[in-house]
């Protein structure tokens, strides 16, 4: 087999060298469009469920909601575990599918079940929302919104209306939540001590101010649902009759008389019983921008968006939006992982480039002709290049583990272009001293076929060393897979390329040019300071077990002190202050 491909190779060298060269310039293309992000997606497959209970408790929102929607859920093919989460006026359930599920069928599955959850849920709670799937990490960019010319509650509408719905649109944005925000809403505040002056209950209030807005706050009173009050007909049309309300503003409703079950003469107006004003919901926590209150919008992604062109995406929208944004400052620096990602990136792109230079260096230096050092040149990143595009192909993020699997792989890499090389060049040059009829074609054949199979076995012994990692699980086998399938990958091409372009440039490069016996000076130098110590060694090998021996007990005793992380230390140059206080503190104090 090895013979066949070899000899085809050599056969349709212009051929394969074309398809080298198409290669090398469409793999280019490809990788500038593959999603890039610091980490490959390591956390599982998630699905949020959040469903509001107004005015529950956290107990009451446990027994009433979440227990229930928990037993439902359950049986879901494919869980892993359940997370949830019991606080005031919110349930929140986090369902763990276990690694490689599908996420698209897993929410079509929760969905599924979550129709039968509904039903056995209390008519005061509010629909169950499962939420945007997001990426692992899935913040892209803190936003800062400050203002001297706005108070907070107009600030909070222009983000939420303006802002917030404009980089919802920006391709790969999940979900932009706002810290600190205080929607603006018309309230009526009531004062219980004035409505029992006045002998008035909260439900009379209550479906006062419903009428009066045609909004309905109870179920069962006549504004529960918007409503038509009649309709005529005419020859050619039908008119439906509908009463505007007159109420448009806070002192318009403060001046409505309040409905009475008992008959009076003059029933008191909701502003004798109430505060009417435009205000927001109770807060539970807060946004600090620039040492004053601000608000702090959270862009989120989806698993399959890319860091960087949502990103940038979210900032031309920004740019766009500012010149109608007077009197708000908008600061989009405040945690940016797409500079760290730009960073990481180019600086193992930057080694990358620096480990091929070193490998051209050293070629050139120890073989000591250009064409040789030229042909393991190609054959280098041309491997690299096809690794690539078949992560392409499967929808890999281009990461640093990716990266760093790349650079462990330029060594092998080498060393497989090297070797086929070397011994070509060697057989050749045999032939031509003793003055051989063998054509080149044949001879650059028999070489290579001479080193293949010591080669291919191994490239194959290489493989299975890395293989466990495929076996890990968990954290640990989610980061590391990339890098081992990058490696892997990056290695089976470099053995293509040294059966099929290699020879192949051998042949146009080597076939029928003269090629010298010249010896690199550095050669001399480095064989003659070897042998010396290797004689050394060879003549005391009882000093030379002993010293190996006492290195492996000196390794073996420091490693129980060897410090142990998943990840080595990363210089991310932003920091983000975020402070959690026990349940149950009170804004002021927060």
């Amino acid at each position: 087999m090895f013979r066949w491909i070899i000899g085809s190779s050599l056969k349709f060298r212009f051929l394969v060298l074309g398809f080298a060269v198409v290669l090398l310039v469409f793999g280019s293309l490809q990788i500038r469009k593959m999603p890039i992000d610091v980490f490959p997606e390591f956390a599982p497959p998630k699905v949020e469920i959040q469903t509001e209970g107004p005015g529950m408790t956290s107990k009451e929102i446990e027994e009433l909601i979440t227990i229930p929607m928990e037993d439902q859920l359950r049986g879901v093919p494919s869980v892993e575990y359940i997370r949830s989460s019991s606080v005031v006026g919110l349930s929140q359930i986090v369902l763990l599918f276990k690694m490689g599920t599908d996420l698209m069928e897993a929410r079509q599955k929760v969905q599924e079940r979550l129709e039968l959850a509904i039903a056995e849920l209390p008519q005061s709670s509010g629909m169950p929302v499962m939420l945007q799937p997001l990426s692992s990490t899935s913040r892209v960019l803190k936003i800062g919104l400050s203002s001297k010319v706005y108070d907070m509650m107009d600030l909070s509408m222009i983000a939420y209306w303006k802002i917030k719905f404009r980089l919802m649109s920006v391709p790969g944005v999940a979900n932009i939540p706002i810290w600190g925000e205080r929607i603006k809403s018309m309230q009526v505040q009531v004062d219980q001590s004035k409505m029992r002056a006045h002998n008035v209950t909260l439900d009379e209030v209550m479906e006062t101010t419903s009428e009066a807005l045609d909004m309905g706050l109870l179920k069962y009173s006549t504004a529960a649902k918007t409503r038509i009050d009649g309709m005529f007909d005419t020859p050619n049309q039908r008119f439906v009759i509908h009463h505007n309300s007159p109420v448009f503003s806070v002192e318009h409703l403060a001046d409505v008389p309040i409905s009475l079950k008992k008959r009076r003469a003059k029933p008191p107006l909701i502003r004798d019983v109430a505060t009417v004003t435009w205000d927001t919901w109770p807060m539970v926590g807060d946004a600090v921008i620039n040492d004053e209150l601000g608000l702090m919008m959270i862009v989120e992604k989806l698993p399959w968006a890319n860091t960087l062109e949502v990103t940038q995406g979210v900032e031309e929208a920004l740019e766009a939006l500012k010149p109608g944004l007077p009197g708000i400052e908008i600061d989009s620096e405040i945690f940016r992982p797409a500079t760290f990602i730009k960073t990481s990136i180019d600086n193992l792109k930057m080694a990358l480039i620096i480990g091929c230079i070193l490998v051209v260096i050293v070629l050139g230096a120890f073989l000591y002709e250009w064409r040789v050092a030229l042909i393991s040149v190609i054959a280098i990143p041309l491997s690299l290049v096809a690794a690539s595009v078949v992560l392409y192909l499967k929808g890999v993020t281009i990461n640093t583990m990716v990266l760093a699997g790349f650079v462990v792989a330029i060594g092998d890499v080498v060393d497989d272009a090297i070797i086929d090389v070397e011994n070509i060049v060697r057989r050749l040059r045999e032939n031509r001293k003793i003055g051989g009829t063998l054509s080149s074609a044949k001879i650059i054949l028999d070489a290579s076929l001479e080193v293949r199979k010591a080669i291919v076995h191994a490239t194959f012994i290489i493989m299975l060393c890395v293989t466990p990692i495929f076996f890990m699980g968990g954290l640990a086998g989610a980061f590391f897979e990339p890098l081992a399938l990058a490696y892997l990958l990056a290695m089976f091409a470099s053995m293509i390329v040294a059966m099929t372009v290699t020879p192949a440039l051998s042949y146009l490069l080597l076939g029928h040019t003269a090629i010298e016996q010249r010896e690199s000076p550095l050669v001399p130098w480095l064989k003659k300071h070897y042998t010396a110590v290797l004689s050394r060694v060879v003549d005391s090998p009882r000093s030379t077990f002993a010293i190996a021996f006492v290195l492996i007990i000196a390794a073996v005793g420091i490693y129980p002190t060897l410090g142990r992380v998943l990840l080595p230390e990363f210089k991310e140059r932003d920091f983000l202050m975020h402070w959690v206080p026990a349940e149950g503190t009170s804004h002021p104090e927060t």
